[in-house]
């Protein structure tokens, strides 16, 4: 082994070994243990989310493969609809200064193949870096073939099933990129807007109760005003009671509309009156249905005013009854010139009550980056409340639980209240809609249009056209963990690893990807006995990565970290650019600037991925927010260091000597049996905290264990033994063969969570350790083995520890060096003391470094000591003749003296009444914190003062 460790040198050999090796792949041994990768669009890049789910995937992955499942992980991706087909337009957009439109549809979605197949494997390149021991041979794509079989069988099932239909809704409309879209890809902002108070006229000669002619509307959007088909009024409220029923005519158009009863108008908000514009509002929409008002739509698929509006029944058939007349000067505005025309119109009239700031939530297309605009239009839906129902059992009776459980409220609040879906877009790139359309607009759903013609006998003659849309990229995702194994065709596969075991994800899909995996999976996927299979029998949702304030990272705060630049390391100057060398607006591009420089003001070094990894691990505590932390990794790249420099150490020590491996007699050491002991319960620990999904657990055990036992401790203990000349060779043998295999248990155990340096040095000791075998992947992953605790070892061990402990501590205390030889005295022991100092006093001079051990006898006096209680002895240390008694007394009083002003320091900043009553509450309990610590410290050097004056 190299004497320093160096990740880069093992990492990229090691995993393209692993991938060559087909070690990746289900051994065809075992039960099936299963994980589908949740698939990153193919436009992406690794981020700290993908890494942090794909590290905690990994971890289960590795484990169950080592404890001899036939494991399988799931590897593909997403072809993102409205991500992809943006990407391509802007790229022939800059390159030819052409529109999809100047291709056609087939010539552009062959340009947008070619763009995947050259640049569409990013992140899967980037999974490598991060060890993911994914299923490589079968990766899959959800526009492959055979997923489009499985998109387009369910569809046609869908269909036949009267669970999928076409039809005229309200759907969040993108003018700018002209489809429909779902709430995620809705990005809601707070904006500071205004609030119109308008009057509407009252119809034939009503009044109100205080005798006005009119009732005011208040509005954050007039332009909608002109698709107002109604206002409603609370039933219970006494202003508007005797209106019910009665007629407004609506300003601008001359159009009457209904004053109606519904539980939306608030009495104590506003004026209590609610204009409803069902075709342009999903509350108003609501409402529509329940109050049985028209639709009229008022605007183009641009977000512009018609020319003349439309208008539609509560079913969304055509409406010929109702006036559909714009006024001619808004006829072609845009929306927004549209909304100042409107109000300098009402104005005008005297119809504008008043204009008060409101501030409010906008939704924007978070691709698009214009308002959403709610908007009728001919979409597909999936009737879901059917699918809902067998998808809610599944949850309720444990057979799909969520980890943490309360995940399990968001779902049930969701799927009790399910709507229809809206599964068509209005894009190229995707799955072609599977129906065509005669000149009559009959609609006929098959497989192509050779398969529509002969299942409904249309004749050659007659024109057909297929639907122009594609399907949500969540339809088609719903349908993961069973379409990528070979549905509907019932293969090997298919049936080996379905149900799978476990799905790791956000919070924020578990409506729109989580639950309809689970509705689309029972519906299509059915057991020998004919009861629905669920598609996973866990679902993990871990926490949001959030930067070191708590902020969620995004570019444009410039908060963003990479986790490949955590791998690899990154030039301050390379950061900069890579986070302000497209920014459009310089004012932003130089505060990010300025935050990265002082975050980063070295750059970021290079950390490996297993320190990376494990820092991920170390934050997984399930289901919360994380704040990243670069001091933890870097403490998490110390850890692999010393890791390294301990195999290192047992290299030395056993290379090529008598570990055992080839039999004869041992003799083992307390210490031996105490890490042996303690090496069984962290297996312990680590199985039960991976089977909770506590992934934080584990890794802290494991760290707990390798560095503050088998490092700090056990590789101390070995060194007497492999030291002394005159110990036996039994002795010897058994020491070594307790450093060798008791690391090799640590490389196995840590594997799933660091496994480039675990196998790195798991191939280096294997020899030693006795065990054969091509990867330490195929090993065994370590169970405890009761036979081998040993509690006395353990609690013999721990009053070792406590009494060197004790003397570490004397020294620091009195300034005294690590090396100097020291005389102790011990009294008040137990017959165990007696007992462990008789067969430890070898171990407690060579550690402690201790020149003589002597016990004090009940009674006797002991001359001025410093003293630590191991338990209820008492170890002390003279301390006449080992230190300066002037020198120390100098230096402490110095001590005092610094502290004395650190107190009254923070003594004054805490007396002032204007620090306190305009710090945050957060800062003032910093700096009282600050002075406890303070007067802790001077009360122990004044203390230790005291003691050394007296000698």
């Amino acid at each position: 082994m190299e004497k320093t460790y160096n990740p880069h040198a093992i990492e990229r050999s090691r995993y393209q070994t692993w991938e060559e090796k087909g070690y990746f792949a289900p051994s065809g041994e075992g039960d099936s243990y299963t994980i589908m990768i949740p698939p990153p669009n193919v436009t992406g890049s690794l981020h700290m989310g993908h890494a942090f789910q794909d590290s905690i995937m990994d971890a289960l992955i590795r484990y169950q493969r080592m404890k001899g499942s036939n494991t399988l992980w799931q590897v593909g991706t997403d072809h993102a609809g409205i991500a992809t087909q943006m990407v391509v337009e802007r790229k022939v957009q800059a390159e030819e200064g052409k529109t999809r439109h100047d291709y056609g549809r087939d010539a552009f979605t062959d340009k947008i193949w070619e763009w995947k197949e050259e640049s569409g494997g990013n992140i899967t390149r980037q999974l490598r870096r991060l060890g993911a021991s994914v299923d490589w041979d079968n990766e899959r794509f959800t526009m492959d073939p055979g997923f489009y079989k499985a998109v387009q069988e369910v569809f046609i099932r869908l269909h036949k099933d009267d669970l999928i239909y076409r039809g005229k809704r309200l759907v969040n409309w993108d003018p700018k990129l002209h489809t429909a879209i779902s709430d995620l890809e809705v990005e809601n902002k707070d904006v500071n807007g205004h609030m119109w108070h308008l009057r509407y006229p009252l119809a034939d000669g009503e009044t109100t109760s205080e005798g006005k002619d009119y009732i005011v509307v208040a509005t954050t959007r007039p332009e909608t005003m002109l698709g107002d088909t109604g206002v409603a009024v609370n039933a219970e409220d006494e202003r508007y009671k005797a209106l019910i029923g009665k007629d407004i005519l609506l300003p601008l158009v001359n159009r009457r509309i209904s004053i109606v009863a519904d539980e939306h108008a608030d009495m104590e908000k506003g004026t209590g009156c609610v204009k409803i514009t069902p075709a342009h509002d999903f509350n108003d929409n609501e409402v529509g249905k329940r109050c049985n008002l028209p639709m009229i739509n008022i605007m183009t698929l641009n977000g512009d005013i018609r020319d003349q509006a439309e208008a539609f029944n509560t079913d969304g058939t055509v409406n010929n009854e109702i006036d559909t007349h714009i006024p001619e000067q808004y006829r072609g505005m845009e929306r927004f010139a549209a909304r100042k025309q409107i109000v300098a119109d009402f104005e005008a009239a005297g119809l504008l009550e008043e204009i008060k700031d409101h501030d409010l939530t906008v939704p924007y297309g978070d691709r698009s980056g214009v308002v959403i605009e709610p908007l009728l239009t001919d979409q597909w839906f999936v009737r879901a409340a059917p699918l809902a129902e067998p998808a809610l059992k599944a949850v309720e009776d444990g057979e799909i639980q969520f980890v943490p459980k309360q995940y399990e409220n968001m779902y049930f609040s969701w799927m009790r209240d399910i709507q229809d879906w809206c599964i068509s877009r209005q894009l190229w790139w995707g799955h072609r809609i599977p129906a065509w359309y005669d000149d009559e607009g009959n609609v006929f759903v098959g497989r192509d249009e050779a398969d529509v013609r002969e299942q409904n006998n249309i004749p050659i003659d007659v024109a057909l056209r297929q639907d122009d849309d594609v399907l949500d990229t969540w339809f088609s995702s719903a349908l993961w963990t069973f379409g990528t194994l070979g549905w509907p065709e019932n293969t090997e596969r298919l049936k080996t690893f379905h149900p799978t075991d476990v799905l790791v994800t956000g919070f924020d899909i578990i409506f729109f990807w989580v639950a309809r995996m689970i509705m689309m999976t029972m519906h299509f996927m059915k057991d020998e006995d004919g009861k629905p299979q669920v598609p996973f029998k866990h679902v993990y949702i871990t926490g949001l990565i959030r930067d070191e304030s708590g902020d969620k990272m995004s570019k444009s705060k410039g908060n963003v970290l990479d986790p490949l630049d955590m791998i690899d390391g990154i030039e301050l100057e390379d950061l900069v650019e890579k986070r302000c060398g497209n920014m459009m607006q310089p004012q932003l591009a130089a505060k990010i600037e300025k935050r990265t420089r002082k975050a980063f003001p070295e750059g970021i070094s290079a950390h490996g991925t297993d320190a990376l990894r494990y820092t991920l691990y170390s934050l997984a505590s399930t289901g919360r927010d994380i704040n990243w932390d670069m001091k933890r990794l870097e403490g998490y790249r110390n850890f692999c260091n010393k890791i390294w420099n301990a195999a290192n150490y047992v290299e030395m020590n056993t290379k090529g000597e008598d570990c055992g491996q080839n039999g004869g007699d041992v003799e083992l050491t307390l210490a031996d049996r105490w890490i042996t002991s303690r090496l069984q319960r962290v297996e312990a620990q680590v199985e039960k905290n991976l089977a909770d999904f506590r992934l934080d657990h584990a890794s802290q055990n494991l760290y707990d264990f390798i560095w503050n036992e088998y490092c700090a401790w056990y590789l101390e203990l070995s060194k007497p033994v492999l030291w002394d000349e005159d110990a036996s060779a039994e002795l010897k043998r058994g020491t070594r063969r307790t450093l060798v295999r008791v690391l090799e248990t640590i490389t196995r155990l840590i594997h799933p969570f660091m496994p480039y340096i675990s196998e790195e040095i798991w191939q280096n000791l294997k020899a030693e350790a006795g065990v054969e075998g091509e990867t330490l992947m195929t090993q065994s992953y370590p169970v405890l083995d009761e036979s081998k605790l040993d509690a006395q070892a353990e609690q013999d061990i721990e009053w070792l520890k406590g009494f060197i402990t004790g003397i570490r501590n004397i020294r620091a205390e009195l300034n005294i060096g690590p090396n100097k030889g020291l005389n102790v005295l011990v009294r008040s022991l137990s017959s165990d003391d007696q007992r462990r100092l008789t067969d430890n006093t070898a171990f407690l001079k060579s550690l402690a470094k201790l020149d003589d051990i002597a016990v004090l006898a009940d009674g006797e006096d002991a001359p001025m000591s410093t003293t630590q209680l191991v338990g209820e002895m008492e170890v002390l240390v003279p301390m006449a003749g080992l230190i300066d008694k002037e020198k120390e007394v100098a230096r402490l009083s110095k001590e005092v003296e610094k502290l004395n002003k650190e107190v009254s320091r923070f003594e004054g900043k805490l007396s002032n009444e204007k620090f306190i009553s305009n710090a945050k509450p957060d800062v003032v309990e910093k700096e009282r914190g600050k002075l406890k610590d303070a007067l802790s410290a001077r009360d122990r050097l004044v203390e230790q003062l005291e003691a050394i004056k007296a000698l």
